[in-house]
């Protein structure tokens, strides 16, 4: 089973934006020694309860921090920036770190209206032009002719390998886009619980071969908790449940909370209805519980790969679960 990791660098409640990421880089060392396939990082903005709102640097750290794992954005949020300078980015990252190196991209806006028109400097976000940007980054990355007024601009540093490019999103045009462009595509099931078959399905269909990719290649992202029993992967995922439904309501949070803090908050119906709604994002559960619902969740997808999203309270116990969890990619 390949197995990945997507981390947020998310905050617990009583602590520091700065130990959050600090934990990022262990999970990332960890994630190294244990096998996993990629360790991948997100890009959110003006948010109280996950630090990394910037992959790239982040990544250059990681990468310098490991030796052999392979690295990348869950994903930069093209719309938001140049397409000339992402590529240069992720170029110098592939430098720095030759054949390990993914660029994830979506389309989202990875934080609320205010953020997005802060980092366009007040200049409206052109989501429109999302398909021609992944084709002038992938122009960028490998050497190609760009189009008037770019005309023989190249992007720099000049490298052997240029980084893999995956395709981000949670829905069936996010899907139809990468099978468009003939790249592999990551579906978001830990955003969108209803979905993952019809999507991943629909890629495969116009999945159209590439100079970057012959066949289809997916993976499905999701929240997976993992324990040593069933009820304690529960109790520990309560502080995810209760973080999601405050998320949902808009809810002001000052991080993940404990899960005895989950464990003694009174849900009303219309919030308990919410958990349950969540729960379809989510794999919960002991080693041989997860292994048999991933196995299910990649069977009745056809997905390639699992990349797991992991938000605890206890950084001890988010090791644990991925300790766990990565008994299942050899075993």
């Amino acid at each position: 089973m390949k197995i990945s990791i997507l981390d947020q660098s998310p905050i617990s409640e009583g602590q520091t934006a700065a130990q959050a990421l600090q934990e990022t880089i262990v999970l990332a060392q960890l994630a190294e020694q244990l096998g996993y396939e990629r360790f991948w990082v997100s890009e959110h903005h003006d948010a109280a309860t996950l630090a990394g709102s910037s992959p790239e640097v982040l990544l250059a750290h990681l990468a310098a921090k490991t030796s052999s794992i392979r690295l990348g954005s869950g994903g930069v949020m093209l719309p938001h920036y140049s397409a000339y300078k992402v590529a240069e980015n992720f170029k110098m990252l592939a430098a720095l770190a030759p054949g390990r190196i993914d660029l994830g991209l979506g389309r989202a806006p990875g934080g609320m209206p205010r953020a997005s028109f802060a980092l366009s400097n007040g200049r409206k976000r052109e989501v429109d032009r999302y398909p021609e940007q992944i084709d002038d980054v992938l122009s960028y990355l490998h050497d190609q002719p760009v189009p008037y007024p770019y005309t023989g601009v190249k992007a720099t540093p000049v490298i052997d390998v240029p980084p893999d490019v995956w395709m981000l999103g949670s829905s069936s045009s996010s899907a139809a886009l990468a099978a468009e462009k003939g790249l592999p595509y990551t579906f978001a099931k830990f955003i969108n619980g209803d979905g993952g078959k019809k999507e991943l399905e629909e890629y495969r269909r116009l999945f159209q071969p590439s100079a970057y990719l012959a066949v289809p290649k997916t993976a499905i992202a999701v929240f997976v908790v993992c324990a040593e029993t069933d009820e304690e992967a529960w109790f520990l995922a309560g502080s995810l449940e209760l973080s999601l439904m405050m998320s949902g309501q808009g809810i002001p949070s000052n991080g993940t909370p404990s899960p005895e803090k989950a464990a003694a908050y009174s849900y009303g119906r219309f919030e308990m209805m919410h958990v349950e709604e969540n729960r379809k994002r989510m794999v919960v559960g002991s080693a041989e519980t997860v292994r048999e619902k991933l196995a299910n969740l990649l069977n009745d997808c056809q997905a390639d790969e699992i990349m797991a999203v992991t938000i605890l309270y206890d950084f001890e116990k988010k090791k644990q679960s991925f300790e766990l969890l990565g008994t299942l990619i050899n075993g």
